[in-house]
């Protein structure tokens, strides 16, 4: 009987399973695998086969379920099978992985049952095959819905991101706008001095952001602005008007130090702006109060360095590793989202950049970027 010649060799064809497997690239036996897949059903398979030699033999289908998978996932067979399918995707199996595992067992069968010349009943074969094809059916429905709900759930995390990148973008333009506004009213200012520009560009700004989130869901693109050869130096003053109004916000010195006319950046204006506006209030919002945060830009070689300089006192063990992460706050200031830092990397390295931080301990944070150069005039 199967039942016999399965439980007298038991261990080898459990051998035999783990050579195959080993056999596959990149594919090791784990001890989970092994004690949650082929061991379990090859003892399910036992008990079922048992059963079905009683007067009792339709209770074998509580063990293995029904021909065709009726109500296999119900199954002992079927709720061992599904969570082997469960723990081979999360070892980063893929779904023949899956289909391989109970192959395996069923050409072990055979090829030792040939060996060993050991006949089975026609019946006794319909019960494996029954048994192999609702236990790879129940693996493989389970592992595709883990790894679909897996997918939506990064999907969904990708989604919440940028809607966060929006958000925070949207909250700065207003606030600078707010600012410029504040300031042209109390101040009685006319609106075409650098106030005026600061509330143009914030006003601008929200236009683009808008125009660019609606193209994006029209077109999934990621971005719709183009690159553009600009000047630093006039790119710094535009940066300086806006950042002096938040220096006054938040009570505090800004200090912005003299660009060479002749470099220029290839790239995409908006985007870098939004950086180094991000820098700044990052900078004014940790700063320690009677220090002043500093601007610099400047070349060196082929490539232009903007430095963003703070007295924020420093920063704790691994917070430099993790502060450029989503959602990530290291600081005693827990307002805003956590976006800032991340949303002004991913805009550096849109414009073929690296954006990073050196830790003056004690003393404070520096911000560099760094930007391929290019010339406006002789060098």
């Amino acid at each position: 009987m199967m039942h016999n010649f399965l439980s007298n060799n038991h261990d080898e064809l459990i051998r035999r399973c783990r050579e195959k497997v080993a056999q596959r690239p990149a594919r090791k036996a784990t001890e989970e695998q092994l004690q949650n897949g082929v061991p379990m059903f090859l003892d399910q398979l036992i008990r079922t086969l048992r059963i079905e030699k009683t007067a009792s033999s339709m209770d074998s289908r509580k063990m293995s379920g029904m021909c065709g998978g009726r109500d296999s996932c119900l199954s002992e067979m079927g709720v061992s099978a599904a969570q082997h399918g469960r723990e081979l995707l999360k070892l980063g199996f893929s779904v023949d992985q899956v289909v391989h595992d109970y192959g395996d067992l069923c050409e072990a069968i055979t090829d030792l049952a040939y060996e060993r010349d050991t006949p089975f009943e026609i019946d006794e074969f319909r019960t494996l095959n029954r048994c192999l094809d609702n236990a790879i059916a129940d693996a493989v429905t389970e592992f595709s819905y883990q790894r679909d709900f897996a997918i939506l759930d990064k999907q969904a995390s990708a989604e919440n991101e940028r809607f966060g990148f929006f958000v925070h973008e949207l909250r700065n333009y207003l606030g600078s706008a707010s600012l410029a506004f504040s300031a042209a009213k109390v101040g009685n200012l006319n609106l075409s001095g650098a106030t005026g520009a600061v509330l143009e560009r914030s006003l601008n700004g929200l236009r683009d952001l808008i125009t660019r989130s609606v193209e994006e869901v029209r077109t999934t693109a990621e971005h719709s602005v183009h690159a553009q050869i600009f000047s630093v130096a006039e790119f710094v003053a535009e940066v300086r008007a806006a950042a002096d109004l938040t220096a006054v916000a938040y009570g505090g010195e800004f200090f912005v130090s003299d660009v060479d006319t002749t470099i220029a950046i290839n790239g995409y204006r908006d985007l870098l702006f939004s950086a180094v506006g991000n820098l700044l209030q990052n900078a004014f919002k940790f700063t320690q109060p009677q220090t002043a945060v500093t601007l610099a830009a400047y070349a060196v070689a082929d490539r232009i360095i903007i430095d963003v300089s703070d007295h924020c006192g420093g920063l704790h063990a691994g917070a430099a590793e993790k502060m450029f992460d989503p959602y990530t706050q290291v600081g005693m200031d827990k307002s805003g989202l956590g976006l800032g830092l991340s949303i002004a990397r991913h805009s550096v390295e849109l414009n073929g950049g690296t954006l990073s931080v050196h830790d003056l301990p004690g003393r404070g944070c520096i911000f560099t970027i760094t930007l391929p150069r290019y010339a406006l005039g002789p060098l």
